[in-house]
């Protein structure tokens, strides 16, 4: 798996296992297609155990070794140089 898929699958396991929002928009229309009525409805999704339970057993399972911490350095600094570089090196700060 990669590495954006794998951020995407842990981002979805934490928003379910902290609880989220969702909205949901229903629309009727009548018979010539026009908005009768738009419900526009709020639903609170609580936090799910199992997945906090998944959640802090990744956790505890994988500390990144000296070898992993480096190349997460390494593509940190990579990304940064790229984006300074298509800033025409203006950082914001001058």
């Amino acid at each position: 798996m990669d590495g954006g898929n794998a951020d995407e699958l842990y981002a979805a396991l934490r928003k379910k296992a902290l609880g989220f929002t969702a909205g949901e928009t229903t629309t009727e229309y009548d018979a010539d297609g026009a908005v009768v009525r738009r419900k526009v409805s709020v639903k609170d999704v609580p936090p799910d155990l199992t997945a906090l339970k998944m959640l802090l057993e990744s956790r505890e399972e994988h500390e990144p070794d000296e070898e992993e911490l480096m190349a997460e350095r390494e593509r940190v600094l990579r990304l940064l140089g790229e984006y300074y570089a298509k800033s025409g090196g203006n950082d914001g700060d001058r």
